[in-house]
């Protein structure tokens, strides 16, 4: 007889990000499985938010009173109508020797959560795990979002209705016209670090950004879509941190960056680092901001 070893290749490695999508709108994309080995390989795929097990595992301590380092939970947000988030088709068949299947990986997420995750399996012969792919993706109720620098927020939902949702509810039901007009409370936080090597001769210059985007959907004109602006500007120039692009416009589907840079003065006190608050404006088909703290210190290379 001959002993012969399954081995296959997948086109991905490391997360799968779906990106963003308005909630209730959903996005696709392909995952492909090459078997490399000589015989067929019989395959079924199994996501965690379906485990059997599920239950059971999650009489742990909750994953935000855990440090970041420790957290080993895959699934994270999950839909309110009990429809699984993520899915994947095929779920199970075979792959011929030297052939290659594709898995087409759906995310349908039916309210707004920056959190929503889960794991893709393949498994091979019903037991032999050949790929494990973590998906994430995000949703909004409005087609903006911004990203980077550090969330100060717990990256776990709550199941309490908070005013937020009540607003998207009224909006949705036409009940409330005035929040459309001005931004209530910023509805995000985020701290932007800029941090300076010292590697004993002058410091060089510390360098972050926050990327501003429209979501790609066919509720927004095909022209400009979002606007965005940064102030105030005074504050972070009398900081030292100089502001790249800090207002502009993109169409559906685009990105742009807001970059900060800072040079450390030579009569910086290093016990007492900057900080300085500034409100980041989007005004697409509602005005939303997000407060935004930058701070700025000079950290040691050794």
């Amino acid at each position: 007889g001959h002993g012969v070893v399954p081995s296959t290749v997948c086109s991905v490695e490391g997360v799968l990000d779906m990106g963003y999508v308005m909630a209730r709108e959903q996005v696709t994309s392909t995952v492909q499985v090459q078997n490399t080995s000589s015989l067929t390989l019989p395959f079924s795929t199994q996501l965690d938010s379906l485990s059997p097990t599920r239950d059971r595992d999650r009489q742990n301590i909750p994953a935000f009173l855990s440090p970041s380092v420790q957290r080993t939970e895959f699934v994270g947000t999950q839909n309110y109508s009990g429809l699984s988030v993520f899915s994947v088709f095929p779920t199970e068949g075979e792959i011929e020797a030297g052939k290659s299947q594709e898995f087409v990986i759906t995310f349908s997420p039916d309210h707004e959560s920056l959190y929503y995750s889960d794991r893709l399996r393949v498994v091979l012969f019903g037991k032999q795990t050949a790929h494990e792919i973590p998906l994430r993706g995000a949703a909004r109720e409005h087609p903006m979002f911004v990203e980077g620098g550090v969330p100060l927020d717990v990256p776990v939902e709550s199941l309490a209705v908070t005013s937020s949702v009540a607003s998207q509810e009224a909006l949705r039901a036409g009940l409330s016209d005035c929040l459309c007009l001005e931004p209530q409370e910023p509805v995000r936080s985020l701290l932007l670090l800029l941090e300076s090597m010292d590697g004993g001769g002058p410091a060089e210059p510390a360098q972050a950004e926050l990327r501003v985007g429209a979501v790609e959907t066919p509720l927004l004109a095909a022209k400009k879509a979002v606007e965005f602006s940064l102030d105030p500007l005074a504050e972070l120039e009398r900081a030292g941190m100089a502001v790249e692009e800090p207002r502009g416009a993109l169409d559906r589907g685009h990105e742009r960056s807001v970059r900060v840079s800072w040079a450390p003065p030579a009569a910086l006190r290093v016990s007492d680092p900057p900080l300085v608050t500034a409100l980041l404006t989007l005004k697409g088909d509602i005005t939303e901001c997000y407060r935004v703290l930058f701070m700025a210190r000079v950290v040691s290379a050794s």
